[in-house]
């Protein structure tokens, strides 16, 4: 379906506003809201292409600055050396709590939104991948999608480096998808067997999927990208949202075509 990418919103958080980009439907109706984190480089071009496909299918879109307080509202890191040793210093530099305080802040945006049904859902990548295992510990979060989440194994996220994720696992009461990389050099075999039966003890609701892959595989630019993998991860993450968070209003009036409502 047809979607608009342009909008921008300027959330208020309790450690400053945060820039969010919307992508969404173009006809009218509600939508389920999907919170998306990006990789540590922040609101790029493969994420914009991701988040833009994930809207096609039927979905609010959100993605978030997520250093907002380190950074000028609209930064975009660049894929080398540079913005790689950016995004990793400011992953140790933000507080856990702030993490946190934005996933909250973002998700009562969206479900204040008039066009979205209130039924939520978070995806994220890399850190992104991390960031939304602890958005998915939010009691009105449904469904969520871990790409080979960093440093969950480690303990690694935010100032101090030694967040409670693996701790507080048990607070997740949504559906859990997780899609990893074999070959992930950021997350290997003991980090992710020791997630794997942290979420067995605690109970959680996954599933989990581990592919020949390199980290990164999703991201449609470089040497990793893997697109094969990469639309087997989409059919995956496309079955759960919908099954947990519903079609909406995909059969509503386009906003230029009265007879035509999807394409």
């Amino acid at each position: 379906m047809l979607i608009k990418d342009n909008e921008i919103a300027d959330i208020n958080t309790p450690t400053g506003d945060m820039r969010a980009h919307i992508f969404r439907p173009a006809a009218p109706g509600k939508y389920p809201g999907i919170l998306m984190y990006s990789e540590i480089f922040q609101v790029t071009a493969p994420i914009r292409r991701t988040a833009a496909m994930l809207a096609g299918h039927g979905f609010i879109v959100a993605c978030p600055e997520i250093y907002h307080e380190l950074e000028p509202a609209g930064t975009v890191l660049a894929y080398d050396e540079d913005g790689t040793t950016r995004g990793n210093a400011h992953k140790i530099t933000k507080a856990l709590s702030s993490y946190d305080s934005d996933a909250r802040a973002m998700l009562d945006y969206l479900k204040s939104r008039a066009d979205c049904t209130g039924r939520l859902g978070v995806m994220g990548i890399c850190i992104g991948g991390h960031l939304a295992f602890r958005a998915a510990m939010n009691p009105d979060v449904l469904a969520t999608t871990c790409f080979y989440a960093t440093d969950i194994h480690k303990k690694g996220l935010g100032l101090g480096t030694n967040d409670n994720s693996l701790d507080r696992a048990g607070d997740i009461k949504g559906e859990l998808l997780h899609i990893w990389g074999r070959q992930d050099p950021h997350v290997p075999l003991e980090g992710r067997n020791l997630l794997k039966a942290r979420l067995e003890e605690v109970g959680t609701r996954f599933t989990w999927h581990e592919f020949n892959g390199q980290h990164a595989f999703m991201r449609d630019e470089g040497s990793r990208y893997d697109p094969a993998l990469a639309l087997q991860s989409w059919g995956l993450l496309l079955e759960l949202f919908h099954r947990r968070l519903g079609w909406g209003d995909l059969d509503v009036e386009s906003d230029n075509a009265p007879a035509e409502s999807r394409h």
